[in-house]
C-alpha cells in the first residue's frame, strides 16, 4: 500500500508542471528495475542489460506517439505475464487519437504499467523491491523508446517466449480497422480483398511489408503537413517475431495522426484474442492492409463531411 502512495504523490506532484522526456525516462527506469526485480525473483535466465549497460534498439528521432504505443505493447505483455500465472486477462488502455501527442500522455502510461507491475507481485506474494526514483535531464523520446524496448525484451524473458504471431495478427486487424475508417471519411470505396496466403512468408517480409505502409502514411503525412518519423532503421533483412509486432504497432501510432487530421475521433478498439495464427496468416493481412492505404491520394480526396 506505502507504494501505491508513494507513486500517486510522486504522479500528482509531476502533473503540477509539464512534464518532460526526462520525467518520463526516469519512470522507465523504474519499470526496468521492476522487471530486473521480477526476472531475479523467478529465476530466468538474463541475457540483456548486463553490467548496467543500456540497449539501443534505434537510433533515428522518434516522437511521443511512438514511445506511446511501446507502452501500449509493453501492456499487451503484461497480460501475457498475467495469463501465465492464471490471473485474467485486463484490456489495455487505449486514446482518442491526438496529432501531437505530447510526453504527459506517455507518462500516464508508465504510471499504468508500474500500477500493473504492482498488482502483479501482489497477487503473487511477491514482497516489493527496493528501488529509488532516479533524475536525469535532456532525455528525449528516443531514449524513452530504447529504454521501454529493453523492457519489452525483459517481457519476453519473463514470458519465456517472444510475443506470438497471433498477437500480430490482432494488431493487423486493428489497422485494418483504422484505415477502413480513413476510406469512409475520405468517401473511397474499397473493393479490396484479401491476396491467397504466401506460404513463404517470414517475419522479415511482414517487417518490410509494413514499412511499405509506414512509406505510404508518410507520404500522407507530407501532403497534410504532419510532422513525420524516419523509419528506416526498422527495415530488416531477419526479424523475430517481436520485430513483427513492433511494427503493427508504429503503424497504429503513425495511423493516429491521419485520423485526428481528419476529426475521426473514434477510439480503435482492442484486439481480439487469437490463437495458432501463422506468417502467412499475418502476412495476408497485412499485403491487404496496404492495398487498402494505397486507394488514398491524399487527406483531402472527396472527404464526406
Amino acid at each position: 500500500m506505502k507504494f501505491f502512495i508513494s507513486l500517486l504523490f510522486i504522479s500528482l506532484s509531476l502533473f503540477a508542471k509539464n512534464i518532460s522526456s526526462s520525467d518520463v525516462y526516469a519512470q522507465v527506469v523504474l519499470i526496468e528495475e521492476e522487471m530486473d526485480f521480477l526476472i531475479e525473483h523467478y529465476k530466468v535466465v538474463h541475457h540483456h542489460h548486463q553490467d548496467g549497460e543500456k540497449m539501443t534498439h534505434v537510433t533515428m528521432p522518434l516522437k511521443s506517439r511512438n514511445t506511446w504505443q511501446k507502452t501500449y505493447e509493453i501492456m499487451i505483455k503484461i497480460n501475457i505475464l498475467r495469463n501465465k500465472h492464471g490471473l485474467p486477462t485486463i484490456q489495455p488502455v487505449s486514446m482518442m487519437p491526438v496529432l501531437a501527442l505530447n510526453p504527459d500522455l506517455v507518462y500516464e502510461q508508465t504510471q499504468r504499467i508500474l500500477t500493473e507491475l504492482a498488482i502483479f507481485r501482489l497477487r503473487e506474494g511477491i514482497p516489493s523491491p527496493a528501488i529509488k526514483k532516479q533524475e536525469f535531464k535532456d532525455k528525449t523520446p528516443l531514449d524513452v523508446f530504447n529504454a521501454l524496448y529493453h523492457v519489452s525484451v525483459l517481457l519476453d524473458e519473463l514470458n519465456e517466449s517472444e510475443i506470438p504471431l497471433s498477437f500480430s495478427f490482432g494488431e493487423m486487424l486493428r489497422i485494418n480497422d483504422d484505415i477502413t475508417l480513413i476510406l469512409q471519411k475520405l468517401g473511397i470505396e474499397d473493393k479490396t480483398i484479401p491476396d491467397t496466403q504466401n506460404l513463404d512468408a517470414s517475419a522479415a517480409s511482414i517487417v518490410n511489408s509494413g514499412m511499405l505502409i509506414l512509406e505510404k502514411i508518410k507520404q500522407l503525412q507530407i501532403l497534410a503537413g504532419i510532422a513525420t518519423v524516419d523509419f528506416s532503421e526498422f527495415k530488416k533483412i531477419e526479424a523475430s517475431q517481436r520485430d513483427v509486432f513492433e511494427i503493427s504497432e508504429m503503424i497504429l501510432a503513425e495511423l493516429q495522426t491521419l485520423k485526428a487530421y481528419m476529426g475521426i475521433q473514434i477510439i480503435t478498439p482492442a484486439a481480439a484474442q487469437y490463437e495458432g495464427k501463422t506468417a502467412s496468416q499475418v502476412s495476408q493481412l497485412m499485403s491487404w492492409n496496404l492495398r487498402k492505404l494505397n486507394l488514398i491520394q491524399s487527406l483531402e480526396q472527396g472527404e464526406k463531411k
